[in-house]
């Protein structure tokens, strides 16, 4: 399976120079716990970092800085993992786990930003899988039963 087919396609965006209120307003907003921070030039959308929750609490609230003295650009992770969207999602999630990222920006052949990937969607595909799996074994027996009288 390609992550291209798992990623959701609709990412919340914002650039390095947007205030961090503003960051959280969004994350608030479209009920999501990461923005994927994006350069402003062209046509296409470049991811260049991404913001979270944490990084709000953890580098911004905890520490008593105020609002207006940093950006969202001060306070992003930098060192930012993105996937192909016709990677293999095995590899990715192996990816994920050895640089420890819950969430990957997806872009396209020419790096330009097309989805997400979160270990919450992970979840919830796996857990589908493992329904499948479930009802699998649910239908084998009743189909031996049905042969067997």
């Amino acid at each position: 399976m390609r992550v291209g087919e798992s990623c959701n396609r609709e990412v919340v965006v914002v650039t390095a120079d947007a205030a961090v209120d503003e960051a959280a307003r969004l994350m608030r907003e479209y009920h999501v716990g990461d923005l994927v921070v994006v350069d402003d030039g062209g046509d296409k959308r470049h991811p260049v970092g991404i913001v979270s929750d944490r990084d709000l609490v953890i580098e911004v609230l905890a520490e008593g800085v105020a609002l207006d003295a940093v950006n969202v650009g001060d306070i992003m992770s930098r060192e930012l993992l993105t996937v192909g969207e016709n990677e293999e999602l095995f590899d990715t999630v192996r990816q994920m786990r050895e640089q420890g990222v819950r969430r990957v920006p997806v872009v396209d052949t020419e790096k330009a930003l097309v989805g997400i990937l979160a270990v919450d969607d992970l979840i919830d595909l796996m857990a589908e899988q493992l329904n499948n799996l479930v009802a699998l074994i649910s239908n084998e027996l009743r189909h031996e039963r049905e042969r067997r009288g």
